[in-house]
């Protein structure tokens, strides 16, 4: 039986308004009038909503219970089958297809209201009947403004006669409205789901469902692919022994993270859980561990990752908020926020951190920029980052980073080909690699690096890189250290020393040829850096340079006019290379496998973010001194100035790698890495990986 939440709202006065919204939309089929494009744009969402309507019934009837999997498969494809991209051409969804028939300005806005309604899925699969009602209305007080300005055509012009239009302003200020009326409402929902572990209802489904049965995945109302599927029969195979071992090197680096950072986990009741669904067989066992350690597991459903629905879909509608977005807007939203952190501050001060589970191996995708998408010009882009920053920096008041902390582990998908089994073992022994050794190993190669002034690192074959990366000085090399030596914690598997760079001094370019950041492929990605900062920038994905530069701005630098170098690493995870290159999957790994795997730098906030003036020690005893930049150091005046919310890897493979020397003040060269390889004494295990495999260097 499906649960309901608790709503401000009665219950049976939701229920009336239900059915007099669903009357009122079923009846908008057999209305004539008004102009035949808009006419199929009401009559198609209309049935959409109907179709939510029904599927409400359906599981309020025990339907998931009882329905064979054949109708699970059926229901499931009918809610999502008009954005998928066999039918996107001719969705409303689709900017250019919505914008081509009903023209730029209600084209922008209507498919807007149309992503907007299919939001609704995950309110009827949770049982948020009052969103589901109040999404109702929404689309009818839009349909009757076009409904009115038909009617008011004059009755003595028979050729324009139902050919009349509301203005678009007024659409838009429909749209604006609900979003700010809704306001309070929808971040206490937010901000609950993110802190309270009240809402099971992903839970229930993980503890309380027959895991060899793949029926349970139609629970979440998340579109279910072959890739979901053959993911949970994969694990329903495995013995317990290796679930255990996956959740266990989950959960316990979770532990470890709280342990090595010196913060209390006893403190804390909650954790919050992230994974794709087909995982649950594991994440029921982690669930367990949690418990064991008094935490309580927070599951937001808008967090799960499901079947891959259409990417293209996703990136059109990225910056629909562009159609409300203004000052008043912005205040508005965090007005809410403040609210609901405020109604849940206890719940905030017991959340522990996010423990996410990655996967890789999807389909390539290369967006498509559309100019009939909506954009946000401008001024529109410094209000976003202002009002990302503002409500970062909101939330790290009730969420205290001196006391979080989080884990993230990554595992394959059957998208990725045939490969997939052999993958996943091999992902398994990653995860699981001896980290004693490598803790030995890099700290090896950091003692070395605290002797440098700097480090040159250069690229090879047809990477351009040629960067001088500046490095904290030390003032007492005998208790004090640069890099922090990481193994398998929160960033599993094992496999980096890395730093917060001194940004002036630190010039050049960085370049890759080939690269998968947050699910976007880059292909000759170049950024070239001055006293630390991004200077310029370009990408080759798109013929028009414009483009690229746009493409760059927006999901590297996250719209800011430019980001610092706020991290410099050395990837030492030779093993997870050779696995990669072995099996083709080079360009499938997740940032969390690949930046083990050379030298990265990551753009943005340094790994300390708002964490300071925590006092941190390698496991040698030394404390970790360099946390900060000239950036971040603005902390204590303008934590606006300081920080950009925003951390982005990108890693140059051994393959493209020429050289990464450290270079004493006395002008002493130390040769780290030369010609992909590790030629620093006392690294040579690492080499050992490169042997596994006849891998040849580019």
């Amino acid at each position: 039986m499906l649960r309901m939440e608790e709503n401000t709202v009665s219950r049976e006065l939701l229920e009336e308004r239900c059915g007099l919204a669903m009357e009122r939309i079923r009846a908008i089929a057999e209305e004539t009038g008004g102009r035949k494009e808009f006419k199929e744009y009401f009559n198609r969402t209309a049935s959409f909503l109907l179709l939510l309507v029904d599927t409400k019934n359906f599981l309020e009837q025990d339907g998931l219970k009882n329905a064979p999997l054949k109708e699970l498969q059926k229901r499931n494809y009918e809610l999502y089958a008009d954005v998928l991209p066999a039918n996107y051409e001719e969705s409303y969804g689709n900017p250019a297809y919505a914008v081509r028939l009903l023209g730029e300005e209600y084209g922008r806005l209507l498919g807007c209201l149309y992503c907007r309604l299919r939001r609704l899925i995950a309110a009827v699969y949770e049982g948020r009947l009052e969103d589901l009602v109040v999404g109702m209305e929404l689309f009818l007080e839009i349909y009757t403004a076009f409904t009115y300005a038909a009617a008011e055509t004059s009755d003595t012009d028979a050729e324009s006669a139902g050919v009349c239009l509301p203005k678009a302003g007024e659409i838009r200020d429909i749209l604006y409205w609900h979003v700010s009326d809704n306001a309070d409402r929808e971040e206490e929902r937010l901000v609950k789901s993110m802190v309270s572990s009240e809402n099971r209802f992903c839970v229930d489904i993980i503890m309380n469902s027959d895991l060899s049965d793949v029926r349970y995945l139609y629970g979440y109302g998340k579109y279910v692919s072959e890739n979901e599927l053959e993911t949970a029969r994969y694990l329903a195979s495995l013995p317990e022994e290796t679930i255990a071992t996956m959740a266990d090197t989950y959960t316990e680096g979770y532990r470890i993270g709280f342990e090595v950072a010196g913060k209390d986990l006893s403190k804390k009741k909650t954790a919050g859980l992230t994974f794709h669904i087909g995982f649950e067989r594991m994440i029921r066992r982690a669930i367990e561990n949690f418990a064991e350690m008094g935490l309580q597991p927070v599951i937001r459903l808008e967090m799960l990752a499901g079947g891959t629905v259409n990417r293209q879909f996703a990136y059109d509608h990225k910056d629909d908020n562009g159609l409300c977005l203004d000052r008043r807007y912005v205040n508005r939203i965090l007005e809410a926020s403040y609210a609901a952190f405020e109604k849940y501050r206890e719940e905030a001060r017991g959340y522990a951190g996010p423990a996410v589970v990655e996967t890789f191996g999807e389909a390539d995708f290369e967006p498509v920029n559309k100019s009939e998408a909506v954009r946000l010009d401008g001024e529109q882009n410094k209000l976003w980052v202002e009002y990302r920053t503002k409500y970062r920096d909101m939330m790290k008041n009730y969420i205290l980073e001196e006391e979080r902390s989080f884990t993230i582990i990554a595992f394959p998908v059957p998208e990725v080909g045939p490969v997939f089994q052999e993958l996943f073992d091999e992902t398994i022994r990653l995860n699981t690699l001896d980290y004693m050794l490598y803790r030995k190993v890099q700290q090896t190669m950091i003692d070395a690096l605290d002797t440098a002034d700097y480090c040159e690192i250069r690229g090879c074959g047809d990477n351009r890189t040629d960067l001088k990366v500046n490095l904290w000085k030390l003032k007492d090399p005998e208790k004090e250290t640069i890099f922090e030596n990481c193994v398998a914690d929160v960033n599993i598997p094992v496999g980096e020393v890395f730093t917060s760079p001194v940004l002036e001094g630190t010039n050049g370019t960085l370049h890759v040829t080939r690269v998968f950041l947050n699910g976007l492929e880059y292909k000759d990605l170049c950024l070239t850096f001055e006293d630390g900062m991004i200077r310029d920038y370009s990408c080759g994905n798109f013929r028009e340079e414009a483009e690229n530069r746009n493409f760059v701005k927006e999901n590297v630098l996250f719209r800011h006019e430019t980001l610092p170098m706020g991290e410099f690493a050395i990837g030492t995870n030779t093993t997870a290379y050779v696995m990669a290159r072995r099996l083709g999957v080079e360009a499938k790994l997740p940032i969390l496998i690949a930046e083990k795997t050379g030298p990265h730098f990551a753009v943005g906030d340094t790994c300390y973010e708002r964490t300071e003036d925590m006092r941190l020690y390698n496991p040698d005893g030394k404390e970790i001194v360099a946390k900060e930049n000239t950036r971040s150091a603005r902390r204590r005046e303008d934590p606006a100035e300081a920080y950009f919310n925003c951390h982005t890897d990108i890693t140059i493979p051994y393959d493209e790698l020429g050289e990464l020397t450290a270079v004493r003040k006395d002008g002493v060269r130390i040769p780290i890495i030369k010609d992909g390889r590790f030629v620093l004494p006392g690294t040579e295990p690492l080499n050992e990986a490169f042997g596994e495999e006849n891998i040849q260097n580019s």
